[in-house]
């Protein structure tokens, strides 16, 4: 099989795209609720081909405070993953996970800052929700797919989001989202 440029892409192969998506982000989401012993509810995935520089909108705009998972992926298949939640979102997701210790509400969810177990929290969260969609779909397609250490990261989503835009801006200018 030839290599594949993103601009040749066809609606067929995001049809696959979303389907594969569909069943990882399904074995995320039932890690997730199992995680925090809650129903989570998941929309069905989107694909698109976009510019880098439209990302930061799709999340609440480049100046929105966000809370991010990176980790590169190789094996069989290459490339990079992140997971992204508003900061808000985090904070109350942590909170769960600590069976509301952190004493987070709506009043003081935007001033919350993330200590050291709160950080290491999301990054397990990250590792697992992560690891079950590669898994899925590493069980669905026989590829060895191998994820790394994930990173933690807590900015601006501008800049969380240069971090692939600088990496694979050199093969590109499009991201698939």
């Amino acid at each position: 099989m030839k290599d594949l440029s993103m601009e040749e892409l066809t609606s067929q192969y995001f049809d696959v795209l979303k389907e594969l998506g569909n069943i990882g982000a399904g074995n995320a989401t039932t890690a997730l609720a199992q995680m925090i012993d809650c129903k989570v509810d998941m929309s069905v995935p989107q694909v698109k081909l976009l510019e880098f520089k439209e990302i930061g909108a799709i999340v609440g705009g480049d100046d929105q405070i966000m809370v991010s998972i990176y980790l590169q992926v190789e094996g069989d298949v290459e490339g990079s993953m992140m997971f992204i939640l508003s900061k808000s979102a985090a904070a109350h997701l942590v909170n769960k996970l600590m069976c509301g210790m952190l004493g987070i509400d709506e009043k003081n969810v935007d001033d919350y800052t993330f200590g050291e177990m709160e950080c290491s929290a999301i990054k397990e969260v990250g590792n697992i929700i992560t690891g079950a969609y590669l898994n899925a779909l590493s069980g669905l397609t026989n590829l060895k797919i191998y994820p790394s250490v994930p990173q933690l990261g807590i900015d601006m989503a501008g800049a969380l989001l240069s971090v692939p835009a600088v990496e694979f801006g050199v093969l590109g200018d499009k991201i698939l989202l």
